[in-house]
């Protein structure tokens, strides 16, 4: 059976691809009983977009789902997910977030916690590794993203 360190390592591979891409090496993979269902990274560089975060991009991808669908998926991303992408966790009701890492960056863990979603945090060194060397590299891009 796959486990949380399996779909994780799905999404570090997303964030890899993203980075090769040229973009913010952040990724994730929204799963359905136990099937990836969305694959995503933040695709924000690549596409011009002011979106296409991680999250947005695998729930993009996942195309059209049912409410009940949402409602049985796990949302896996390799950073704590921000204002933007916790608001659509929350409108989708997904009801778990399994995150990476949130050492460099704490997203709105707090909000989602306080309407009911389920936090599962790994602490994951690769993923708090690739993100403190791109933030070093790219340090303008980085605060282009989350707005400082």
């Amino acid at each position: 059976m796959k486990d949380h360190q399996y779909f994780l390592s799905e999404a570090v591979a997303e964030a890899r691809k993203g980075q090769l891409e040229g973009g913010i090496p952040i990724g994730s993979i929204l799963v359905h009983n136990g099937v990836i269902i969305g694959r995503g990274h933040n695709r924000r560089v690549q596409s011009g977009s002011v979106v296409l975060h991680g999250e947005m991009d695998a729930l993009e991808n996942a195309g059209r789902q049912s409410a009940k669908v949402y409602q049985e998926c796990t949302i896996y991303t390799t950073l704590s997910p921000c204002s933007m992408c916790s608001g659509a966790i929350l409108l989708y009701g997904i009801p778990r977030v399994v995150i990476g890492e949130n050492k460099t960056f704490m997203g709105e863990e707090n909000w989602l916690s306080q309407h009911g979603v389920e936090l599962i945090r790994m602490d994951n060194p690769d993923c708090v590794k690739m993100m403190k060397q791109f933030i070093e590299a790219h340090p303008q891009l980085w605060n282009e993203d989350i707005g400082e």
